[in-house]
């Protein structure tokens, strides 16, 4: 997926943003709602799984644009 920065027009780069677990680094994922806080863990997920997120850089300004699919899952 190749995409153009909206502010400038240049080039973006396909990216990831990581989230740390005790089982391992995973990628981030989007959740429907918002967060309600947990007692033990910090932040209560829905018992639905979460849409992977994608992140895209622009190599000129910087600009970070995410997105939520199942086409952004590690393979």
């Amino acid at each position: 997926m190749s995409k153009q920065c909206p502010k400038c027009g240049k080039a973006m780069e396909q990216g990831f943003v990581p989230d740390y677990t005790y089982g391992g680094q995973t990628v981030g994922a989007w959740y429907k709602g918002p967060p309600s806080k947990s007692f033990w863990v910090g932040t209560k997920l829905p018992p639905a799984g979460g849409l992977p997120i994608g992140a895209f850089r622009c190599a000129g300004c910087g600009l970070l644009e995410l997105y939520a699919g199942a086409e952004f899952a590690a393979k």
